[in-house]
């Protein structure tokens, strides 16, 4: 990897300080909160190359900005269909173990993605005038 610079710094503890899965834009103007002077070039450039050195995910969704998530951990993703917002779940989710795909694929497998799609706690409320069931509230305070 190339050397931390001040603004990859300020890039990566920006995206790691979030739980939102910010656009580049988003990070953009957040960063410039630090750092006025900053391009957007220089924050797409240092994402792409965060990214690339294992330092930060990108989230593709076909159809949809591209979101970036400061925790590389592996875990899944939960989309709502309705206003995009991501979320994470760390629960071992796995349905079928890397070493059985590899085994019938004959692929090194190096990792997985797996994103739920859904409907998020506060578009099921918009949608319902305010009414948010159990099994959402148990949702967000396991999580």
């Amino acid at each position: 990897m190339q050397r931390m610079t001040r603004q990859r710094r300020i890039i990566l503890e920006t995206l790691q300080g979030l739980k939102t899965h910010p656009t580049a834009d988003e990070v953009y103007a957040l960063v410039r909160q630090k750092l006025p002077h900053v391009s957007l070039g220089t924050v797409y450039r240092n994402l792409d190359l965060l990214h690339r050195n294992g330092l930060a995910l990108r989230l593709n969704h076909s159809g949809a900005q591209t979101r970036f998530d400061g925790d590389t951990s592996q875990h899944c993703h939960i989309r709502c269909v309705e206003c995009g917002c991501i979320g994470d779940v760390f629960r071992d989710v796995t349905i079928v173990k890397m070493h059985h795909v590899s085994s019938e694929t004959g692929y090194q497998v190096t990792g997985y993605t797996l994103e739920y799609e859904g409907i998020c706690p506060a578009c099921q409320q918009n949608a319902t005038g305010g009414t948010e069931s159990t099994a959402n509230r148990q949702f967000l305070q396991d999580n």
